[in-house]
C-alpha cells in the first residue's frame, strides 16, 4: 500500500491532484504543470520531497565504507559539504545515485531516491564492514524544496543570512527557520538556484505553510512532479531508471566526474574496467519534425537502431520538444540527424549538447 507523506493533507487542501509515486502518494501538479514549472525558472516553487530516503553512517569506518560502496571519493570532503554520487553494483550497473552530506568526522546522512530506498538500504547493509552503524531515518524526516531565483528572498524572510549556505553543494545544520529547527542545503533537482530544507517530520506541515506564506509576495507557488520532472529534464540531470539503472555504468551516461577510478578499489571498478571503453554515450535530442519524444524509443540512423531514448517531453521554459538519449559513441555527438520512431512513425530530430538549459550564475 503507498504511503502518504506528512505533508499528504496540506496536498488535499491546495486542491493537488495526486498519484501513486516511488511507494507514496505524491501531488503531480496544483495548477498546471508548465506554470509550475515557469515559476521555478522565473520566481520561487516549492516542493514536497519527504519521499526521498535518509540513511545515516556512523562510526569509525563510515568513511572506509562510503569509499567502498560508493563510485566518488570522500577521502578530502570537508564538515558541511554535499557530495553526489553513483552506487553501482559489481558489474558496474547502477544501484541508485544519492547525495552524501558530512556532518563530522565518522558522521554522514546519505540521501537516496524514494523508489529505491528500502533496497539501497539493504544494499548497504550487505556491503557494509568494520566499526559502522547504519541507520534508517526516512520516517522522522520531512524535506521540502525551495527552488528558484527568488529563494533566497523567500528564506531570509524566516532565517538569518549566516544560516544561508553560500555555495553549491555545501549545508547548514541546526538553522533557526521561524522557530523551527532545519538542516539546509543549497541543492536541488531543477537546474535552478535554491535550497532543501530537513526538518523533524512531525514540524514538516508548519515549515511548508510558513514558506508558503512567506513567498506570496514573490508569487511562489507549489510544485508537483510532473514540473519536477520537466524542470530536471531541461536541467539533463539523470535519473534512476531512465539514464542509469542496473545494467547501464556511470561512465556509460556521462557521470564520469563522480567515478574516481584513481581509487584503490570500491565495489564495480572492476566490473567498468571489464567493459572497456565506453561504446556508449548520453546526448540530446532535439525534435525537428513533427511529434513529442518519450522515453524508451528507438533512434536511427544509417537504416540501424543506434540506441534509445530515456527521457523526453515538451520543455515549458525552452521550448520545443527534447530528450536525451543513449546512443553509439560515434552519434553520441551535437549535430547528428537521426531518427526516432513513435508508435512505429519516424520523427525527424537532430543531435543537440546538453544540458538544454543552463541557468545564468
Amino acid at each position: 500500500m503507498d504511503k502518504k507523506t506528512v505533508l499528504y493533507d496540506e496536498h488535499v487542501k491546495l486542491g493537488a491532484k495526486m498519484v501513486p509515486f516511488g511507494g507514496f502518494i505524491m501531488p503531480v501538479q496544483y495548477s498546471d504543470i508548465i506554470g509550475e514549472h515557469k515559476c521555478v525558472r522565473t520566481q520561487v516553487g516549492l516542493f514536497d520531497v519527504s519521499h526521498m530516503g535518509e540513511v545515516t553512517m556512523q562510526g569509525p569506518d563510515a568513511l572506509a565504507n562510503l569509499n567502498h560502496l560508493l563510485t566518488n571519493d570522500f577521502t578530502n570532503m570537508p564538515d558541511g559539504r554535499v557530495r553526489y554520487s553513483p552506487m553501482c553494483n559489481e558489474n558496474g550497473g547502477v544501484v541508485d545515485d544519492l547525495l552524501v552530506y558530512k556532518k563530522g568526522e565518522g558522521d554522514y546522512l546519505i540521501v537516496v531516491n524514494a523508489s529505491n530506498k528500502d533496497k539501497d538500504y539493504e544494499w548497504m547493509k550487505a556491503h557494509v564492514f568494520g566499526d559502522v552503524e547504519l541507520v534508517d531515518i526516512s520516517e522522522s524526516v520531512a524535506q521540502i524544496a525551495v527552488q528558484g531565483p527568488d529563494a533566497k528572498k523567500l528564506m531570509l524572510k524566516l532565517t538569518k543570512e549566516e544560516n544561508l549556505p553560500v555555495k553549491y553543494y555545501w549545508f547548514i545544520d541546526h538553522c533557526d527557520v521561524d522557530g523551527i529547527e532545519c538542516l539546509i542545503s543549497q541543492t536541488g533537482y531543477t537546474g535552478e538556484f535554491g535550497y532543501e530544507l530537513y526538518c523533524a517530520a512531525e514540524k514538516g506541515p508548519e515549515l511548508w505553510n510558513k514558506l508558503l506564506a512567506a513567498g506570496e509576495e514573490f508569487g511562489v507557488k507549489p510544485c508537483g512532479l510532473g514540473a519536477r520532472d520537466t524542470l530536471r529534464l531541461e536541467a539533463a540531470m539523470p535519473l534512476y531508471g531512465h539514464e542509469m539503472d542496473d545494467d547501464v555504468t556511470p561512465l556509460e551516461t556521462g557521470l564520469d566526474f563522480a567515478v574516481k577510478m584513481g581509487k584503490e578499489e570500491f565495489i564495480g571498478k572492476q566490473g567498468m574496467l571489464d567493459r572497456g571503453t565506453p561504446a556508449i554515450g548520453r546526448i540530446g535530442i532535439k525534435v525537428t519534425g513533427r511529434g513529442i519524444v518519450r522515453e524508451h524509443m528507438d533512434v536511427v540512423a544509417d537504416g540501424r537502431v543506434i540506441g534509445h531514448t530515456t527521457s523526453g517531453t515538451v520543455l515549458p521554459y525552452v521550448g520545443g520538444a527534447h530528450a536525451m538519449a543513449l546512443l553509439e559513441k560515434e552519434f553520441a555527438v551535437p549535430g547528428k540527424p537521426v531518427t526516432v520512431l513513435v508508435r512505429g512513425r519516424e520523427v525527424a530530430c537532430e543531435t543537440e549538447a546538453l544540458p538544454f538549459y543552463k541557468r545564468e550564475k
